[in-house]
């Protein structure tokens, strides 16, 4: 497997080897002694499984006080995915990046704690997989507003998304905010 770095520290891609031939193709979508040994997180307590229309967009979420790294791939369809680092102090506060994870190319995101995470579904149907290091816990879910201008993130989306009354409601980031995460909390990597 291969590991990329991204214009965000700590968030990378990863890219399986895949075996393939007349029968159709084999890879391994985690080991964890591997992707130890490529500075991913060794423990993983929950898996999630979503599946979206065309024009959905999720997100941007985050837990403060059980801040959750994810792993991130697509098993139908594609997805762009984003993050967004949120940690006050960090040299790289309201940044993001974007990349596209498709059952075709079969890549994979990580996202470490400390950042927003969300994602939308350009063209077809699409369904998504995460494993995340720690168990969701709805009193302590917070989020970013989607279409923050301060953020500019670039949608690949040609018309208005589906979005939950709740990703509608999600407020802009500021530094101020004291929802956030410390980057100096985090271990600054």
């Amino acid at each position: 497997m291969k590991v990329l770095p991204t214009a965000l520290p700590g968030v990378v891609i990863v890219e399986p080897r895949v075996f393939e031939d007349g029968r159709g193709l084999f890879f391994e979508s985690y080991h964890a002694a591997r992707y130890a040994e490529a500075g991913l997180p060794e423990r993983f307590v929950q898996d999630n499984h979503s599946r979206s229309a065309p024009g959905t967009l999720r997100g941007l979420h985050y837990q403060l006080r059980q801040p959750q790294g994810k792993l991130i791939r697509v098993i139908a369809g594609a997805v762009f995915d984003v993050a967004v680092d949120i940690r006050r102090g960090s040299p790289s506060f309201g940044r993001w990046v974007g990349v596209e994870l498709s059952a075709a190319n079969k890549r994979q995101l990580y996202i470490p704690p400390g950042f927003a995470h969300g994602y939308c579904v350009p063209r077809e149907e699409s369904e998504v997989e995460y494993k995340c290091t720690d168990y969701y816990a709805p009193e302590d879910e917070r989020g970013v507003a989607w279409n923050d201008p301060t953020i500019a993130i670039v949608w690949p989306l040609t018309s208005p998304p589906l979005i939950s009354a709740k990703d509608q409601a999600l407020a802009r980031l500021t530094s101020d905010r004291t929802d956030l995460p410390s980057y100096e909390s985090r271990g600054a990597k």
